[in-house]
């Protein structure tokens, strides 16, 4: 959609703000939430995308990098993928419609529609804060989802595939997932392109993990090679909850992936582990908002970036201890591969700590591969190409390998030297 700028709109401000009044009449939900639907989209008319001068968004100047904005998406009648994981249960949601007739056993599942409808979404539809873009054209925009239910004392035996299949145009989605007291489980949140239309795709997803929970909650982004994914995952950490977080972003033109993750609970302890590769001129911005609210709390969080060609990307990590919350151990760390001169990988760590009784600590690298170890493997025979690879491969399957699902650290594997065999 091509539009020409007024009032000082870029193109894509006011494709999407057309886009909001073509829709309104037909987007589900009661007049509450078209109220907050309303708000959200006024927000964005008067303070535009955000810009460089936005400190949340300082390496991702949104106004400048989104350039178009591509029709809503139609039924291009596609079909859900086979699952990352063979023995996985997958719920689909094909161009942001779900397929509710999905096996699901002892899981409550529903439309995030019916709630929509019946205006029980508008308590978590707004923004979070006055930066949260994501959250603005999310809430400003959804149609559909999932809600899911996880009774407490569930173990799922095999992992969750949520599978959001994309081909093309605009979807946005959200997932709200409540888990209860003691659930065990490994839930995907897979996000792939099919075609090679573009497509812009905002999706939010809301965990909240109760008391003495054991989640693995992986999230792997396979859009398309022209393709927007505004993503966000909001965490409410319980008491002796356990989260173990993994991210993977391996496509997409213009990435923005936010993490705002809430410990709430004493004894609770989160690991995240991303791994982000970009090549040719894309851009990939992974942000996390960890907040260490309550006492006896843990977080180690790893971060691994591979840069190729002219890509950039940035890693903002903001943790905050809050003035109740002594005796956190938290500790953040971001290694990052430049493969090539022209390659950027911005960095940005921070703790703000109102607590004196804590251990907090955070770093970052930035290097190319170790040429000892590359002459040593060519030394005996193996191509430049492939050595480089390899020493690539090692660098980023260490985090992998932390996974205790054998399956899914060969399906993860699989992305990883899929993506590098067409970028190494």
């Amino acid at each position: 959609m091509n539009m020409q700028t007024t009032n000082r709109q870029t193109a894509a401000e006011a494709a999407l703000i057309e886009a909001f009044n073509n829709q309104i009449g037909e987007l589900p939900g009661d007049g509450k939430v078209i109220a907050i639907r309303d708000r959200l989209l006024d927000d964005l008319k008067r303070e535009g995308l955000p810009t460089r001068r936005i400190e949340a968004w300082h390496y991702t100047d949104l106004k400048t990098l989104l350039r178009a904005v591509p029709a809503q998406a139609g039924d291009a009648g596609s079909e859900a993928r086979d699952p990352l994981v063979e023995e996985a249960t997958v719920l689909s949601v094909i161009q942001g419609l779900p397929d509710l007739k999905a096996r699901t056993g002892d899981l409550g599942v529903s439309s995030y529609s019916d709630r929509l409808s019946d205006g029980s979404a508008a308590a978590d539809l707004g923004a979070l804060d006055k930066d949260d873009t994501v959250g603005r054209i999310n809430g400003s925009f959804v149609r559909d989802g999932y809600v899911i239910d996880v009774p407490a004392g569930t173990e799922l035996e095999e992992p969750l595939e949520i599978q959001f299949v994309h081909a093309g145009g605009q979807t946005h989605t959200r997932l709200p997932v409540t888990f209860g007291a003691g659930v065990k489980a490994m839930v995907i949140e897979r996000h792939l392109s099919v075609t090679a239309d573009a497509a812009l795709v905002s999706h939010v997803s809301d965990l909240k993990v109760g008391e003495g929970c054991e989640l693995t909650w992986i999230i792997v982004q396979q859009q398309g090679n022209d393709d927007t994914h505004l993503g966000q995952i909001r965490v409410d950490l319980g008491a002796d909850a356990k989260l173990k977080l993994f991210v993977v972003n391996a496509g997409g033109k213009l990435v923005r992936q936010e993490l705002h993750i809430a410990v709430t609970g004493e004894g609770a302890d989160l690991t995240l582990r991303g791994i982000n590769l970009l090549g040719a001129e894309t851009h990939t911005d992974v942000t996390m908002v960890l907040g260490h609210n309550v006492p006896h709390t843990g977080s180690t969080e790893v971060i691994r970036n591979v840069v190729f060609d002219r890509a950039k990307g940035v890693f903002q990590g903001m943790i905050r201890v809050a003035p109740d919350a002594q005796k956190t151990d938290a500790k953040m760390a971001c290694n990052t591969l430049l493969m090539s001169d022209d390659a950027e990988f911005s960095v940005k760590p921070e703790l703000e700590i109102f607590a004196d009784d804590v251990q907090c600590g955070h770093g970052a690298t930035v290097a190319d591969i170790d040429h000892n170890h590359l002459y040593y493997l060519m030394a005996r025979g193996i191509p430049e190409n492939k050595a480089r690879a390899m020493l690539v491969n090692a660098f980023v399957a260490e985090i992998v390998e932390e996974l205790d699902n054998e399956a899914v650290v060969e399906a993860l594997e699989g992305v990883i030297s899929t993506w590098l065999e067409k970028h190494a």
